[in-house]
């Protein structure tokens, strides 16, 4: 067959080679560290894994003889939503990497430095199935538990089999559950039971709580106390082997005209610090276009985790320019960070459901925040009210920023 005439020339071997220098580019690429405005944390300058970062053997078929014109035979559309943990002196992140048929699959990727050159394993996590195949998983959140194991928590959803004829849309997702030693080999365990059908979002507390195992969970709507609302509560397990929750207690709930209106989910598994256990966790509320999902921290008390002791008014974070953009829009979401010997404090995020990042702070910083950031008023008078007491205390200070910059001498 003739070669088109419109087609630049192909040629096999410099093809492949002009695609594994493309990768190598991407993959060796240095980050830089650039302060956020807030001054509450640096971003990196580049996303830490994106598609681009999967190594090309998972992709392609790199046989000339059965793929002679260098088809991709497997895609990976993006890679988001990461768990991460502090790992052989450097970062390793459990990536979320969904295909071109729509599934999602887990995939271990390791950094030196937390911010750049994130390189994946020689092949993707293989997780076990329990007796109830999962039709999708995603979302892995990464605990080092106080019991000696690493444990991956993630949503795993299959078909809702009381849905009508018809109806290829809803599903059941609950809580899956795995531990490893080494990142590389893991072993399923029972899925979550509770009294909720659904169960997204769930996060191990990574100490026990009076001898016993703890969650952070997000049960549907009607499936906690009645009267008290719902959002991100917390509950108790005695056998991280046979995984049974019964009474959730609400820890932060979702509140009118908030950053988390609609919907609000624990990230990764909290912080422990001198003022308490530090949570990240993501608020949803609606907007024209469409779910916009940001960030935000809370704190709660040391010895009983399911009390809240500073909640810092408004956003943590929100997606900016090119974050904004994506498979979907306007959405920040996080699964993962990890705190350092030296108190940094690495967050990883990904943007709108494509791409994953990073932003570093200190617990420092982080507990200033905290304590320091007022709450939310709830009412706009009342927001107007905070604003115009902190202009007022500047004025009576003399703060930097309410002096004048001194006139130039006119030529």
């Amino acid at each position: 067959m003739k070669s088109s005439a419109v087609l630049p020339f192909f040629d096999y071997r410099r093809r492949l080679d002009e695609l594994r220098a493309a990768h190598e580019t991407v993959v060796a690429r240095p980050n830089v560290l650039r302060w956020d405005p807030s001054n509450w944390i640096c971003r990196a300058e580049y996303p830490v894994v994106t598609r681009e970062h999967v190594p090309l053997e998972w992709r392609y078929d790199l046989n000339p003889k059965t793929n002679p014109l260098l088809l991709e035979r497997l895609p990976v559309f993006c890679a988001f939503n990461a768990g991460a943990i502090e790992w052989n002196g450097g970062i390793a992140v459990a990536v979320r990497l969904e295909g071109h048929d729509r599934k999602s699959f887990f995939a271990i990727a390791e950094s030196p430095s937390g911010i750049d050159r994130f390189r994946f394993h020689d092949e993707p996590v293989v997780m076990p199935e329990t007796d109830d195949p999962d039709t999708n998983v995603y979302d892995m959140r990464l605990v080092r538990h106080e019991d000696g194991w690493i444990y991956g928590l993630f949503c795993t959803e299959r078909k809702d089999p009381a849905a009508p004829p018809g109806d290829l849309s809803s599903a059941v997702a609950q809580c899956g559950i795995a531990r490893t030693r080494d990142l590389r080999k893991w072993e399923r365990l029972p899925d979550l039971r509770s009294r909720s059908p659904q169960q997204r979002n769930v996060v191990l507390h990574p100490e026990f709580v009076n001898g016993r195992y703890a969650f952070y969970t997000r049960p549907q709507d009607g499936f906690i106390e009645a009267g008290k609302g719902s959002g991100i509560c917390f509950a108790f397990c005695d056998d991280i082997t046979r995984p049974v929750i019964g009474e959730e207690t609400l820890v932060d709930p979702r509140i009118y005209h908030t950053i988390k209106e609609v919907k609000n989910g624990e990230g990764p598994a909290p912080i422990k610090s001198p003022i308490g256990w530090i949570h990240l966790a993501h608020g949803v509320r609606g907007t024209a276009s469409g779910l916009r999902y940001v960030l935000y921290v809370y704190v709660t008390d040391l010895k009983e985790p399911w009390k809240v002791t500073h909640a810092p008014g408004g956003a943590f974070m929100v997606p900016q320019c090119k974050e904004r953009v994506g498979d979907l829009t306007n959405i920040l979401f996080s699964n993962g960070w990890a705190l350092r010997e030296d108190g940094t404090v690495f967050i990883y995020y990904a943007s709108c459901d494509t791409r994953l990042h990073v932003a570093a702070t200190t617990l420092e910083r982080l507990m200033d925040y905290c304590v320091n950031t007022p709450p939310d008023p709830l009412r706009s008078a009342a927001c107007v009210a905070q604003r115009i007491g902190l202009i007022r205390k500047n004025r009576e200070d003399g703060g930097e920023g309410t002096r004048r910059p001194t006139p130039r001498p006119e030529r």
